[in-house]
């Protein structure tokens, strides 16, 4: 129970406290804030609620309900006999408080005012307009679960609960947003949970203070991460119910945000951002081998053009039999400005891919490669081998399973390319090893980022590394602590 102060208590006074509802939520200014006015068992009674929160069916059977009752059915103790006996519902509250009563009901419930009684009965009948649960874009597979998180905070955390029936999967109600008052939930496996790291970001969360949340989840991500200046996504987002329950069994803590289908990860590491449900779906060495050519894209799609662009202006570098990665013909514009040119022609793409309808989408494909790609290298604005690694490059940043991570590396590549295009060896030497250190000075909630190559712990490296068989995978990772740490 809450400690704070009261500062409007509900009155022994009908008047005042319709009074007062009526003003606070606007009910003559708002044209979905609903105040319904009645009389049963000769009392008068009120209803505040918004439309199209509230369930009608279920609205309509309480008003028949009330409206047989006699007056000596209230007796003596009014406020219990409706809430124990005429009125059948299971999630039926009461309140003392009249600032509690408004922010309720315009988060959906509904509040029954009744003459004489010095508590108004809150009835959560709200509905809101969802999809059903489909298939995360960003995360399909080709065996497996094909639901998927949405919108409403209430079925995502149903849908974790039932791949995680354990008693001490804990699910703690929170709220943020001085105005909003978004709905969050903080999960974790109370038996396995680190208390420490669970503490942290529960605190983290309460002390947001701020009008509402209007990107949900990544304005959470902002205020309990920090660091605005690291690319490197901190937690980790994911919109499948059985992804979210692997990192619960594992110690994590999940937090559900309400109004969005991602529900965030903490803490993770950068290997994290590496692993696809498409990897255990599959037999052990065919897992192990999608993630090994994962992780060979990913590094391709980091380092190939500035390791070409060094080995191409610099063909000292290369051996009598490796000339062929130089590059054969000049451009009319400089290799560098070739490859800037490319990779914002490249994020410009993406985003009209994004923006225009999926059935424009593949047309708009078909001219970006044929009238931009194939034209640009005719007129002379840029070359075969520009356009084949620029191809390679794309391809492993498209491999990333995580979309925030694969952003991150996009940002590093042309900070590494502009490095080594300036500076030349030194150049990739220098901004290779800025990369690391900043990597290894990463930390999500005091877990080193690099986890288990920095620190290195062999056991824990070689699940990342390789996909090992369900059965040996016996330990959770001692980097978060668990209490258990045993599968």
């Amino acid at each position: 129970m809450s400690d704070k102060k009261i500062i409007h208590p509900v009155s022994q006074s009908f008047e005042k406290n319709i009074d007062f509802l009526h003003n606070e939520l606007g009910v003559e200014k708002s044209f979905d804030v609903i105040q319904l006015d009645l009389e049963y068992a000769g009392r008068k009674m009120a209803m505040f609620l918004i439309d199209g929160f509230v369930k009608d069916d279920i609205l309509h059977y309480l008003m028949k309900l009330l409206s047989r009752l006699e007056p000596d059915q209230l007796e003596p103790d009014p406020l219990e006999k409706l809430m124990k006996v005429h009125i059948p519902y299971v999630e039926i509250d009461r309140q003392k408080d009249l600032d509690v009563v408004m922010d309720l009901v315009l988060a959906g419930p509904t509040a029954l005012v009744v003459e004489g009684m010095s508590e108004i009965i809150m009835i959560d009948a709200r509905t809101y307009p969802v999809r059903g649960p489909q298939e995360p874009d960003l995360e399909r597979v080709t065996r497996g679960a094909r639901d998927g998180f949405v919108e409403t905070i209430i079925f995502n955390t149903s849908l974790t609960r039932r791949r995680v029936r354990d008693k001490t999967l804990r699910m703690e109600y929170m709220q943020v947003g001085r105005r909003s008052k978004t709905d969050i939930c903080i999960s974790y496996i109370e038996d396995i949970a680190d208390p420490e790291i669970v503490k942290k970001i529960k605190d983290s969360v309460s002390k947001i203070d701020t009008d509402g949340l209007p990107m949900g989840e990544k304005t959470i991500e902002e205020f309990i991460c920090g660091r605005p200046l690291n690319p490197y996504p901190l937690v980790r987002y994911t919109e499948r119910p059985d992804t979210a329950a692997i990192h619960l069994y594992e110690g994590h803590v999940l937090i559900y945000v309400d109004g969005s289908p991602s529900v965030l990860i903490t803490p993770t590491t950068f290997w994290h951002h590496l692993q696809h449900a498409e990897e255990y779906r599959q037999k052990p060495l065919v897992g192990a081998y999608m993630r090994l050519v994962r992780f060979i894209a990913v590094w391709i799609g980091i380092f190939i053009l500035p390791l070409w662009y060094l080995f191409a202006t610099n063909p000292r570098l290369l051996g009598s039999n490796m000339q062929f990665i130089g590059v054969d013909e000049s451009g009319t514009l400089p290799l560098f400005v070739q490859f800037l040119l490319i990779e914002l022609g490249l994020d410009i793409l993406r985003m009209a891919t994004i923006h225009t309808p999926s059935a424009l989408a593949t047309a708009l494909g078909l001219v970006s490669a044929i009238l931009i790609g194939q034209v640009a290298v005719e007129v002379g604005l840029f070359i075969n081998e520009v356009i084949l690694y620029l191809a390679l490059a794309a391809m492993g940043t498209f491999a990333t399973p995580s979309y925030e991570l694969s952003l991150a590396n996009r940002l590093f590549r042309l900070a590494l390319l502009l490095l080594t295009a300036v500076f030349g060896v030194s150049g990739f030497v220098v901004g290779f090893t800025l990369w690391m250190v900043l990597l290894v000075r990463t930390k999500s909630f005091h877990i080193p980022y690099l986890w288990p190559f920095i620190p290195f712990s062999y056991r824990a490296f070689r699940d990342v590394i390789f996909r090992s068989p369900m059965p040996i995978k016996n330990r959770r990772p001692t980097v978060l602590h668990p209490k258990d740490p045993d599968r």
